[in-house]
């Protein structure tokens, strides 16, 4: 198994947003809108195409890993620029064999050697934890509404990099997508049918889970 994770490019594209919604549908809530975000990112002024991934086995893609800007805004009002990934995916055959361990990794260290402060993503704290990732609170970070959440995650890319820092984290509202617009963008692909499942309950209530 030949494993190869590189930039993508404009050739790219489809085979990704294809995977992207391979890999989320009905995962989150009935249907998805992760491919189409990825999509509407890579002409967004928040993309950041040097942090931003994709994963080939034999040849061919089977993830990747999208990063935009983001920021904490502080008590006093000053502005620390911070980097954030989502979506990042794998194809349901692909997953649980350790490649979403190289991708994020591998973005990671690209994100240190380029001098980030830090990464701050939404997600479950048990898959973001091995990495280092700690919740919001730890940091006195909380999301816009100043409450401190179990799924908002930070990493500090070097020592001291959110020290004496306090505020609320603003992402990237080209993660923001209109039911609309996505609808209209899943018609270029096959047909899929929208279904409830278990996992969107999960994923509802650790999404509204306060870190107390």
């Amino acid at each position: 198994m030949k494993i190869q994770i590189r930039q993508e490019n404009p050739q790219d594209y489809k085979a990704v947003e294809t995977v992207a919604r391979e890999a989320f549908w009905n995962l989150y809530f009935p249907g998805c809108h992760e491919h189409y975000v990825i999509h509407k990112m890579r002409d967004h002024e928040d993309f950041n195409k040097d942090l931003s991934f994709v994963i080939e086995v034999d040849g061919e893609i089977v993830g990747g890993i999208f990063y935009t800007h983001s920021k904490i805004v502080a008590d006093d009002g000053e502005e620390y620029r911070t980097v954030s990934f989502g979506p990042v995916f794998l194809a349901p055959d692909f997953q649980g064999k350790g490649l979403g361990r190289k991708l994020i990794t591998h973005s990671i260290q690209a994100a240190k050697d380029q001098g980030h402060r830090a990464i701050l993503t939404l997600g479950y704290p048990y898959h973001y934890e091995p990495y280092g990732f700690l919740g919001g609170k730890k940091y006195d970070i909380s999301m816009p509404d100043g409450k401190f959440y179990k799924g908002l995650l930070a990493l500090p890319l070097y020592e001291g990099a959110l020290n004496d820092i306090s505020g609320y984290v603003v992402f990237s509202d080209v993660l923001e997508a209109d039911d609309k617009e996505v609808d209209e963008f899943d018609q270029s692909f096959p047909p899929k049918e929208k279904k409830v499942q278990e996992s969107q309950r999960e994923f509802e209530e650790v999404s509204a889970m306060l870190d107390e």
